[in-house]
């Protein structure tokens, strides 16, 4: 895996997952899914029943973090939830999973956002 983020091949397929399943496994309930883009983002557009932590609040919010159910990190395009992936994996979150290509890809999917104004 060390290889893979050298060279760029990009994460390991257990570490992935793409919008289309992330919003299968969503409706059904098998997963919580966790922003981690900044409010500004978050507000523009973001998934129903999401829950928002920034990447730079992640580490001091861990404790709101189930660790046994799979836990989806979304971003803007898929590089900051890797980041995320990684570090709650490397935290005992075995089950976290980025979603490639992050809301980008979730919206060329057509699939739905909310608005807010928090």
């Amino acid at each position: 895996m060390m290889l893979r983020r050298l060279f760029g091949a990009g994460p390991a397929a257990e570490d992935a997952i793409g919008v289309v399943e992330a919003d299968r496994k969503l409706a059904s309930q098998q997963a919580i899914l966790i922003d981690v883009r900044e409010l500004d983002e978050w507000q523009e557009g973001h998934i129903a029943g999401a829950r928002h932590i920034p990447l730079g609040e992640l580490a001091a919010r861990l404790d709101e973090l189930p660790r046994d159910q799979e836990l989806l990190l979304l971003c803007r395009s898929g590089v900051r939830s890797d980041r995320a992936t990684q570090f709650l994996r490397g935290q005992g979150y075995t089950q976290a999973r980025n979603v490639t290509g992050g809301i980008i890809a979730w919206a060329q999917q057509g699939l739905p956002l909310v608005e807010s104004r928090e």
